[in-house]
């Protein structure tokens, strides 16, 4: 068996999880679970499958001093990527299959978002193991598809052959995000996998797949990767970073890819991409309010509360998130979640950096 390397990506800003995420402090540096931070809950995950000392986190530079911190005794300081700009996940997968190839030799990435929650531990184990090992013998692209328990419009979702007998299923299709009538349609076709995030394949395989489907792309890691083990590896990064296109992994390689495997997984997955998210981390009470904090509810139902320090009181109202950080406050109708990220984009149109 080759060895298996982890890549955990920890660049994103997390926006709709603002006010408590911030530019400084990211939603994977959040402990919303009560337990650890997100980031670290994801690195004690991973290696039930990958050995510590062979686990990657790839951030942003504005990130990287807080991140060490937060994994001390976790992660090596030299297996922190410092990205110098965000350039989407192409470029940060691309930069972790070179360091891993240049550095270490070939071998299997598995790689996943840093704020995902999964419930059942040895499931997911047990899936990634399989992934795994297909991605040595079969020389494929894979990624993990979790079964829909429910028609969610805030996921991708994957299409796949339903007669494929193997285990690793041949990919048809990706979806992007569908409104609530084309999610019930995937669901009960049987033929869709929500899109995890997750994948798993050889170092060198994906980036035959760069030079293949995203040139641009691959040149300009190329440069970077023939600084690696020099001197000047750093200041080449700092040059050549900001350059790369800026695509997704998934809209640059895995939507165009002949010959991508979905292995089909229920583990008790969650994104926890936004507020509405935050009723898989904690029960609700007998009116379905998900409460955290100090707070008082007076017929209230269905809400969601987050407070840090501040008594929230409620009275009379449903269906609404509110929460409570040092410097702001946000009110938001359940159903617009989602659009807590335009709060963000108006923060930044107004030049009111202090809030980000």
């Amino acid at each position: 068996m080759m060895k298996t390397y982890g890549i955990i990506m920890a660049g994103g800003g997390g926006t709709r999880f603002w006010p408590l995420s911030r530019q400084e402090e990211p939603k994977q540096l959040l402990n919303l679970s009560g337990k650890d931070l997100m980031i670290n809950e994801t690195i004690d995950r991973v290696c039930t499958v990958v050995a510590q000392e062979d686990i990657f986190i790839v951030t942003n530079q504005t990130q990287v001093p807080k991140i060490k911190a937060a994994t001390a005794g976790r992660i090596a300081d030299d297996h922190i990527l410092s990205e110098p700009s965000a350039r989407n996940t192409a470029a940060c997968i691309g930069y972790a299959a070179f360091e891993i190839l240049k550095k270490y030799g070939d071998g299997i990435m598995c790689i996943f978002p840093s704020d995902h929650f999964i419930k059942n531990q040895a499931e997911f184990t047990r899936v990634l193991r399989m992934a795994a090992q297909t991605a040595q013998t079969e020389d494929m692209l894979v990624t993990l598809g979790i079964t829909p328990t429910y028609p969610a419009t805030g996921y991708g979702y994957i299409k796949f052959d339903k007669q494929d007998p193997g285990l690793a299923k041949f990919v048809l299709e990706f979806r992007e995000k569908p409104d609530l009538e084309t999610a019930k349609r995937y669901v009960e076709s049987e033929e869709y996998a929500w899109n995890s995030g997750m994948f798993i394949w050889k170092a060198s395989t994906i980036l035959k797949q760069f030079q293949s489907l995203l040139p641009e792309v691959y040149e300009c890691l190329e440069k970077i990767a023939g600084a690696m083990n020099t001197p000047g590896e750093r200041d080449v990064i700092e040059q050549v970073y900001p350059t790369i296109p800026s695509i997704s992994v998934d809209y640059g390689i895995m939507e165009k890819c002949s010959d991508v495997r979905v292995i089909l997984a229920e583990f008790g997955w969650d994104d926890v991409g936004s507020w509405d998210n935050l009723s898989v981390l904690y029960d609700a009470d007998e009116n379905g309010n998900v409460i955290v904090g100090n707070q008082v509810n007076i017929d209230t139902k269905n809400c969601i509360s987050y407070g840090k320090k501040r008594l929230i009181t409620t009275v009379g109202v449903e269906n609404l998130i509110i929460v409570e950080t040092e410097d702001a406050i946000l009110v938001c109708d359940k159903a617009r979640s989602q659009d807590v990220r335009q709060v963000v984009e108006e923060l930044k149109r107004q030049g009111r950096g202090e809030y980000l």
